[in-house]
C-alpha cells in the first residue's frame, strides 16, 4: 500500500477481544513470549542454518520492521537441532523454515514451521550457504 509491503502482523490481543466473530476465519493465538530476538532456522536435509533476527525495541513481529532489522548467524543448540530433524522426519520433509522467539535468557520458543518458507533474503543478510545446500540436496538426494 502506498509503495510499501502490506501484511497482517502479530499483535497483542486481550481475552475480552476474542468473541464468536473469530469463527469467521482462521486465527492463531499464542502466548506472548518476552524476547530479545527471533531465530529463523532453515533446515535442508540434515543441515541446519540459523540466523538471529533483531528488531528495534518494542517491535513484536519482526516482519513489520524489515528495514530496521539486523541479522547474524548463530549456532543451533543441539536439543533444538535434534527436534528440528525429528519434526521434518515425522512429516517426510527434507526442508523447513522454522521460527523461534528467543528470550532474554537465551531460551528458544518454537512458533512455527513453514515447509516452503522464505530463506533467500536470509542467506545474503546472514551469510548462510542455503542455496548451495538446496542444490546439493536436489543433485545428490538425502544421505544418511
Amino acid at each position: 500500500m502506498d509503495g510499501e509491503p502490506a501484511g497482517i502482523w502479530a499483535a497483542p490481543v486481550e481475552p475480552g477481544e476474542i468473541t464468536d466473530a473469530v469463527g469467521n476465519c482462521a486465527h492463531l493465538f499464542q502466548a506472548q513470549v518476552p524476547k530479545s530476538g527471533d531465530v529463523r532456522a532453515v533446515v535442508v536435509g540434515e543441515q541446519v542454518f540459523c540466523a538471529l533476527i533483531t528488531a528495534p525495541p518494542g517491535v513484536l513481529d519482526w516482519r513489520s520492521a524489515y528495514r530496521s532489522l539486523t541479522y547474524e548467524p548463530v549456532d543451533c543448540p543441539e536439543p533444538v537441532r535434534a527436534a528440528l530433524l525429528r519434526f521434518l522426519g515425522e512429516f517426510g520433509l527434507h526442508f523447513g523454515a522454522f521460527d523461534f522467539a528467543v528470550t532474554p535468557e537465551g531460551e528458544w520458543w518454537f512458533l512455527e514451521c513453514n515447509p516452503n518458507g522464505q530463506w533467500a533474503w536470509l542467506e545474503h543478510a546472514a551469510g548462510l550457504p542455503i542455496t548451495s545446500a538446496i542444490a546439493d540436496l536436489l543433485e545428490n538426494g538425502v544421505t544418511g
